[in-house]
């Protein structure tokens, strides 16, 4: 019997377990996040800008729920970004299936926002409650970029609280491999937004 088991319950332990999936301190695995980042105009930074006040502002009367993280600062990353543009275009809360072979289990799950081009998937991305803490974020996020349905290409993903960003990629040539940028959050006193959209715009322009 069919054992189904839902994403938001998985472990990294699980994934490495039923995938055997590896995270890698090698720097050239993931130099997307470091390297060659495109600079940003001053309208860019003001625009940036008033996305962290919005945010700052709004987190002093909590709760502040997923769906108002998405609409205050994930959705204006992804419009400035050129994610809403051609050649991409955007699905949200799309399903996710994936077996595990030699087992009799399938893991669900929905993706809080899918980056597509031509059907590749290019960025998952993984939202939560300013609550919570993007440890639990990352193993859901690599269940979903798992389910890739091009395996040979790697795909990227963004883990966000509204408040904190991380950067991920996974490649599955031979086995799966993964690594994690850096944390970036809005609560220092320079405006991480700038590092977090340049890491965005390289990836559309190197994934366009």
């Amino acid at each position: 019997m069919v054992q189904f088991i839902q994403a938001q319950n998985i472990g990294i332990a699980d994934l490495e377990a039923r995938f055997g999936l590896e995270q890698t301190d090698n720097e050239t695995f993931f130099p997307e996040w470091l390297e060659n980042l495109p600079e940003i105009s001053d309208l860019e930074k003001q625009y940036l800008d008033r996305v962290k006040f919005h945010f700052l502002r709004l987190v002093k009367r909590p709760p502040l729920s997923e769906e108002t993280v998405k609409l205050v600062v994930l959705s204006p990353l992804l419009s400035l970004s050129g994610f809403y543009d051609e050649p991409f275009f955007i699905r949200s809360e799309s399903s996710i299936e994936i077996a595990v072979e030699d087992a009799e289990e399938v893991i669900r799950g929905r993706i809080d926002v899918l980056v597509i081009q031509q059907q590749l998937w290019l960025l998952v991305i993984e939202s939560k409650k300013t609550a919570f803490s993007l440890l639990e974020a990352i193993p859901q996020a690599l269940t979903y970029m798992l389910a890739n349905p091009h395996p040979p290409k790697p795909v990227f993903g963004l883990v966000m609280n509204g408040s904190d960003f991380i950067f991920l990629k996974l490649s599955q040539i031979n086995q799966p491999q993964y690594a994690l940028s850096d944390q970036f959050t809005l609560l220092k006193r320079e405006n991480e937004l700038y590092q977090v959209f340049r890491i965005l715009k390289k990836l559309g322009q190197i994934l366009n």
